[in-house]
């Protein structure tokens, strides 16, 4: 599939559907919400200028373009440090509306070394294939699939009082 520029009903349609977990992505590299929503944005307003071609699939070309501009923003120091409170804002909802569950779940991974977190986002927020993200990210298979494994044991052991309850 040649690249193309999306329209501007496409760029929505993204937005809408992708959002939330592109903005896990994005906080997987960043100090807090507000600069992970500021490399989500930074990117669809790329788009929605028009002047941006996307290869292959809108989705991929998002991860990529998402974890390239939050990559960086780090590098460059925006925002290196964290505002008061907005580092707490859980991006995840508990299905049964448990509020303690999501925000002990948010601290949990912000926990993780950075390049597990990566790949537990990728894989269970965006619905990547262990393959995707590891051509995602740029490591073997292999790779992405021993950090998932660690990442879900420390998600395991950190989140085991939570099932207690």
């Amino acid at each position: 599939m040649p690249p193309r520029t999306l329209t501007a009903d496409e760029v929505r349609q993204l937005y809408d559907r992708h959002g939330r977990a592109l903005l896990a992505y994005a906080c997987s590299f960043v100090v807090d919400v507000a600069a992970g929503e500021d490399v989500l944005h930074q990117v669809f307003l790329q788009l929605l200028k028009g002047n941006t071609a996307v290869p292959g699939v809108p989705l991929a070309y998002l991860y990529r373009a998402v974890r390239n501009r939050a990559l960086n923003s780090r590098r460059d120091g925006q925002r290196a440090v964290a505002l008061d409170g907005l580092s707490q804002v859980p991006l995840f909802e508990h299905r049964d509306g448990k509020k303690e569950e999501a925000i002990a779940l948010h601290a949990a991974l912000s926990e993780l070394p950075e390049e597990q977190r990566e790949i537990v986002v990728l894989r269970i927020w965006s619905g990547m294939t262990l393959e995707e993200t590891a051509d995602l990210v740029g490591i073997p298979l292999n790779t992405a699939a021993s950090r998932y494994r660690y990442a879900l044991e420390k998600l395991r052991e950190r989140l085991k009082p939570l099932g207690e309850g």
